[in-house]
């Protein structure tokens, strides 16, 4: 069997609404022995934490996402806390900061951002940052919070990934890479250690060759552990294996 960890996924998702539990039931059999769930928001923490405990082999984060900073509450950390004590959440994400739209409200995200910092670190929770046209905030912040982590859906360049290794964090890859133009991508990946590398699907976005364009799911992997072995040379079973151990250390699994 093959070990598959799916890092960072969004099972909550509509495009997943009218086959959810036949495709969540199957993919054991396709190799994927753990997923961890991604959440954007309050509700997305509620669905993703029944889901979670209807599958043993699936975990979850807990989180608010950049892009939903004008929506939250006064009170969303006190949300975020009260979902702490259930053993299914093990991580605070995806969290981070997003600059990409028009009309973004930068120091409300940072202080969401910090503020899940902060409730990860006092309860020893990893984080899974997002970051979009914000490299520089991002860095700045992490560096002051040296939380343990993973960056997710990575395609910067080989000098930024250079500074998330250097503060213990783990770097994650997506179906991007197996793209033609996801040439800074793979510089990056060429430069960082396997042991510190973390596979995802994102899914339903972003489904690598040969499914680009289609719904993705965590079976798709496969095809991201492939590209990884190319670059690193290496074998597909040694990318899944070194990925799945490195994942159930980061997420404490």
């Amino acid at each position: 069997m093959l070990n598959i960890f799916d890092t960072h996924a969004h099972y909550a998702e509509y495009n997943f609404d009218e086959d959810r539990d036949e495709l969540l039931a199957s993919l054991p059999q396709k190799g994927v022995k753990k997923i961890m769930l991604a959440s954007s928001c309050i509700s997305d923490c509620v669905l993703n934490m029944q889901i979670a405990e209807k599958y043993d082999y699936i975990y979850t984060s807990v989180g608010v996402h950049p892009e939903y900073a004008n929506e939250v509450e006064d009170d969303f950390i006190k949300k975020l806390y009260n979902f702490i004590p259930y053993q299914k959440i093990k991580a605070i994400g995806e969290i981070g900061l997003d600059y990409h739209y028009e009309g973004y409200d930068k120091q409300k995200q940072i202080y969401i951002f910090e503020n899940q910092l902060e409730l990860a670190k006092i309860n020893n929770f990893p984080v899974i940052i997002h970051s979009r046209n914000a490299t520089e905030d991002t860095l700045k912040i992490l560096k002051k919070y040296r939380s343990s982590g993973v960056v997710h859906c990575f395609s910067g360049s080989a000098e930024t990934a250079k500074e998330i290794l250097s503060l213990g964090m783990y770097i994650s890859f997506t179906g991007v890479i197996t793209f033609k133009n996801a040439v800074k991508a793979i510089k990056a990946l060429e430069s960082i250690p396997i042991d510190k590398i973390l596979l995802e699907t994102d899914c339903p976005f972003m489904a690598p060759v040969p499914w680009r364009g289609k719904r993705c799911d965590s079976s798709m992997i496969i095809s991201i552990a492939e590209k990884v072995a190319e670059i690193k040379k290496i074998t597909v079973d040694e990318v899944l294996d070194t990925t799945y151990k490195s994942a159930c250390e980061l997420f404490k699994i």
